[in-house]
């Protein structure tokens, strides 16, 4: 997370198909958002595998992805499944496509911003697995930074 922060602060948002095509041989722009895609990939999968391993010590039934979700949908982890659902849209077009249009291209990386902060949400709210099954921040330098970057 705060390397996902520090990357799109990087970035005068929201970006447009024009900037893109002018800047498009910017080599620290293009890094910069490939490091976007890269972390935000990187942190859906995390959330989801976590969210898996607490059902799973919770004693949840997780046998099928929808209810997982909407078992962290009933206890505040996600807003909604729908959310959740764009997230992982967002972050499978990230890992897996190479678009060369910049209007979509742009677009993707809009949506990118948008989503960090449902993301970021996510990662705080679930710390409730504390009370539940009795995992939580490990003390060390980060620390400090996930609860100031999930209570923004």
């Amino acid at each position: 997370m705060y390397f996902l922060l520090a990357s799109s602060y990087k970035i005068a948002w929201p970006l447009t198909a024009m900037q893109l095509e002018v800047y498009r041989r910017n080599i620290v722009l293009f890094e910069t958002l490939a490091a976007i895609n890269e972390r935000f990939a990187k942190l859906q999968d995390l959330l989801a595998a976590a969210m898996r391993h607490a059902c799973l010590l919770s004693g949840e039934p997780s046998d099928r992805f929808l209810k997982l979700l909407s078992f962290f949908q009933k206890v505040g982890v996600i807003i909604s499944v729908e959310n959740w659902q764009l997230c992982r849209a967002a972050r499978s077009f990230a890992a897996h496509d190479y678009e060369i249009n910049y209007a979509i291209i742009a677009e993707h990386f809009n949506n990118l911003s948008d989503l960090v902060s449902e993301l970021f949400g996510v990662s705080a709210r679930s710390l409730f697995c504390d009370e539940l099954i009795r995992v939580s921040l490990k003390d060390n330098d980060f620390a400090s930074d996930f609860i100031a970057i999930t209570t923004q």
